[in-house]
């Protein structure tokens, strides 16, 4: 069964309907250049109030390492998710499963890929101005290769529209949305998420 991370998670009122619909991680923005920013307090009182077995994801990006390890103690995240240009070995040093993210302009961008002993790798759409969340897709066959021999996260442009033609051409551990099922950055939308899921949930069905 395909995975759903829901990112961008900023007040308990979302976290609480992602999981109700159905989510199996979420993911808070703790890097302070974001619309959708949420200070470490905010994630560790959201996820006081969390059921078990949703898998809280902090991203953080080109920050200092021992910054990285204090938030992530005080968070107590499950997993770090590093969207920068952080380096092998800064994976190696997080003590937490690394989701490490590669913004994809075409194929040569995921040449570093091979040399990173992570958990899964994230693969969203490059632009010049953002590091994710940009609403837009990338060219699917690019992922599909990758996923081949990696644990593969698609995000990038996702909606419930497209995800399932997604799946079917990339068949990723996991999927990955933001501003495809908000309202506003920052803000989800319960109808979207729900949609969201049931599109990844029911193309399952179908494969079964």
């Amino acid at each position: 069964m395909v995975r759903v991370k829901i990112c961008g998670i900023t007040n308990l009122e979302d976290a609480l309907m992602a999981v109700e619909a159905g989510a199996d991680a979420l993911g808070f923005v703790l890097f302070k250049g974001s619309s959708r920013y949420i200070c470490p307090e905010g994630v560790s009182d959201i996820l006081r109030h969390l059921p078990p077995f949703v898998q809280a994801v902090g991203l953080f990006v080109n920050e200092e390492l021992a910054v990285v390890k204090s938030v992530a103690d005080f968070c107590r995240l499950d997993i770090v998710q590093l969207h920068g240009e952080e380096s092998p070995e800064y994976c190696d040093s997080v003590n937490r499963r690394i989701i490490k993210a590669f913004r994809v302009k075409d194929a040569s961008s995921l040449e570093a890929m091979a040399q990173y002993r992570v958990a899964a790798c994230l693969l969203d759409a490059w632009s010049p101005v953002a590091h994710g969340g940009t609403g837009t897709t990338f060219n699917w066959d690019i992922a599909a290769a990758a996923a081949a021999t990696r644990t593969i996260i698609l995000a990038g442009g996702l909606t419930a529209t497209n995800v399932g033609e997604a799946i079917a051409v990339v068949k990723p551990y996991a999927v990955d949305v933001s501003s495809g099922v908000e309202s506003a950055p920052g803000k989800k939308d319960a109808e979207q998420v729900g949609r969201f899921i049931r599109a990844t949930r029911s193309l399952h069905h179908e494969i079964t």
